[in-house]
């Protein structure tokens, strides 16, 4: 299992304004837009995107439950419907570092804290394109093996509990890129992703999480 380093985001002041939940960054004030931009070069300055990612043969399906070779065992109605029918599973953890978080705390403790909030979208933004350049990694592979793909899914989203992070985290060696669990499984460094996505033949490229959420019809975040 090999780490990645080779990732380089490019952000504008669209992703980071996206980053702070702006949905339509068209409408911001000249003043928020203004700070977006000037948090840009600090932001690609304190990332150190990095990924680790592995795929793991499934051995066994039965109601909420995949079990794959080793014995490892995901549950959950989430995670259940994400991998039914993939014969194979790549699980992956990314993250763009410490160093853009060290800096949002220093600002708030300093007060700047629409400098730090403009950072901390930077950094949601960052991660997003991280964890879509390992998804286009995994897609290559899938692609390799004559496979399709289905969606991705996380620990921690509605129908896959977060406690499952440890299981996932048992079969990928995270700490190699720096990223570790708390007690109650969130990662650290925050600005870090893991999820998993199934590969077989019969796999469904379309399905996406939110097909599966109670608030898939109010969610003003849902992938359309």
């Amino acid at each position: 299992m090999d780490v990645i380093t080779d990732f380089r985001p490019a952000l504008e002041a669209v992703h980071v304004l996206r980053g702070q939940g702006i949905d339509r960054p068209e409408r911001v004030s000249p003043g928020i837009l203004k700070m977006a931009e000037d948090v840009l070069d600090d932001a690609h300055a304190l990332l150190a995107p990095a990924a680790m990612y592995t795929v793991v043969d499934v051995d066994e399906f039965r109601p909420g439950r995949v079990t794959l070779a080793g014995g490892a065992v995901f549950e959950g109605a989430l995670v259940a419907r994400a991998l039914a029918g993939a014969t194979q599973v790549a699980l992956a953890v990314c993250t763009i570092g410490p160093a853009l978080e060290q800096r949002m705390d220093e600002l708030f403790a300093a007060g700047d804290i629409l400098q730090a909030i403009a950072l901390d979208g930077a950094g949601t933004a960052a991660i997003g394109q991280v964890s879509q350049m390992v998804v286009n990694r995994v897609r290559g592979e899938v692609a390799e093996r004559g496979l399709h793909r289905g969606m991705r899914a996380s620990p921690g989203q509605e129908g896959w509990p977060i406690w499952q992070q440890r299981v996932l985290f048992d079969l990928v060696p995270a700490g190699e890129i720096g990223v570790c669990l708390t007690d109650s499984c969130l990662m650290m460094p925050q600005k870090s992703v893991s999820f998993v996505i199934g590969m077989g033949p019969e796999m469904r490229p379309d399905a996406v999480t939110c097909d599966f959420c109670s608030k898939r019809e109010r969610c003003r975040w849902r992938v359309r």
